[in-house]
Parts: structure tokens; sequence; C-alpha cells
């Protein structure tokens, strides 16, 4: 095969995609922009709100070139949704300071706490999916997943506070619904107990009550799945059906002495 000839194959199959990848770089530095802006005390949301718009106006006009969508409608109900996000986002910052013995101060939490950074831009891309924008939404939680390790996506519904502990490889699917005081640590799964296209309309992955604490590596799967307030899941422990309210759960380990 010639050089015109693969230049031409690849172009003729290049058209079925419709990707302008400045989408993802943009759509990052807005994330960033907008955690910056609520947590550095340096920058100031007066001073800088005009650029916000402006950033949101790029990747939209990018992201819905296709179809009709209302940027500057949408962008001042999520303005004004702002303030109660950041409320929310200060008890998780209170909540993950008092529950880990390892944190020193708040600001820690702000600056190097991978699962706040997940929680933060979580809440910020949920408000967004809420008003069906394409694209956005998903790529910014993609861009929390590929720093933290934490994969939240941002259909899902989470109450607050919200603790999440170190992070990496936790998984909350779509339509998972956390309520408030929820505790998770590293490796935790709220997942589909299937997946199929058909599917996409139900809900798929489980519900989690007030007050549970979920331990590392535990998987939980299915949309009919509950898991009842007070409960505790410890690690390891893999669960398809609902658990009543006040339960502990855990995986039995056995020890065996070695033949010599």
């Amino acid at each position: 095969m010639s050089i015109k000839n693969i230049i031409e194959s690849i172009q003729t199959n290049k058209k079925n995609h419709h990707i302008d990848f400045s989408l993802k770089e943009k759509t990052e530095a807005f994330t960033n922009d907008l955690f910056y802006i609520l947590f550095d005390s340096n920058i100031s949301l007066t001073n800088n709100i005009d650029a916000l718009a402006k950033s949101f106006s790029e990747i939209t006009s990018i992201s819905c070139s296709h179809k009709e969508f209302d940027s500057k409608t949408v962008w001042k109900k999520f303005l004004i949704r702002l303030p109660d996000i950041l409320i929310q986002l200060n008890k998780d910052i209170e909540c993950l300071y008092q529950h880990d013995p390892a944190s020193k101060s708040k600001e820690e939490v702000i600056l190097a706490y991978p699962g706040f950074f997940a929680i933060a831009v979580y809440r910020l891309s949920h408000e967004f999916h809420k008003h069906n924008m394409p694209l956005i939404p998903r790529m910014m939680s993609e861009y929390a997943h590929r720093f933290t390790g934490t994969d939240i996506h941002p259909g899902a519904t989470i109450g607050s506070p919200f603790f999440i502990d170190h992070g990496t490889g936790i998984v909350i699917g779509e339509t998972t619904i956390i309520k408030d005081h929820v505790k998770l640590y590293q490796g935790v799964t709220l997942g589909a107990l299937q997946v199929t296209k058909e599917m996409k309309d139900t809900k798929r992955h489980p519900t989690v009550e007030n007050n549970v604490t979920i331990y590392a590596g535990a998987t939980i799967l299915g949309g009919d799945t509950n898991i009842g307030e007070n409960c505790t899941i410890g690690g390891n422990v893999w669960l398809t059906e609902s658990v009543p309210a006040n339960s502990i759960v855990y995986h039995k380990a056995e020890t065996k002495l070695k033949s010599i």
C-alpha cells in the first residue's frame, strides 16, 4: 500500500469521530481553576469570575457544537449552586480532618489528600451532570481519576460529609447513592452486578445509607443492594445482597500452620 493510500484510508476512518483534543486540556485547566478559586486564599472569585465564564463558554462551544445547549443559563445556575457546594466541601474537609489521625491540619487535607480532590471534582462535575452537559462532567471526573486513582462517576448521588481515605482503587458507579457520614477506604468498589447497554437507564449500583463505614478492598454490587445505616463492612468483603441496619459484615480469615 502506498503512502498516499495509507493517508487516504486513515483520513476516511478518522471521519468517524468528531474530536477536538484541545477540549481535554481546556477542561482540565477549567477544573483546576475552579478548585483553586474555591480554596486558594490568593485567588479572588470576584477578579476571576469573567475568566471562568469565558473558559466555560470555550469548552461548551467545543463539546456541544453538535447539539443545542444553553451554556449561559447552565453557568448562571452553577454559580448559584457554588456557595452550597463549597459548604458541602468544607464539611468533607472537617470530616477528613477529624477522622484521620494522620491529618495535621485542614490545609493538609486540601493540599495533600487525593481523596478530597476526588470528592471536590465530583461535587463540581455532578452539578454540570445534572444539566445533561455532554462530555465535560466525565472528563472532569476522569482528570481527578488520573491524578488520584479514585473513579467517581459524576452521575452518582453522594451526601455530606463524605470521607475517602487514601482513595487508590475506589470505584463509584453512575447510579450509586451514598447518603451522609459515609467513610470509604482504598480499593472499595460500588459497582454493577450485570453490565449491558440495555441497562443504561436503570439503577445498577448500590445504595449506602447514613453512617456506614466500608473498609479496604470491599466490593458491593447491584442496583438492588442496600447497605443499611450504621453498618460496618470489613475489608475484602464481596456483597451482592442487602445488609440490614446496624450490621457488621466481615471476611473470616483462616490461619493454618505449615507442615514441616
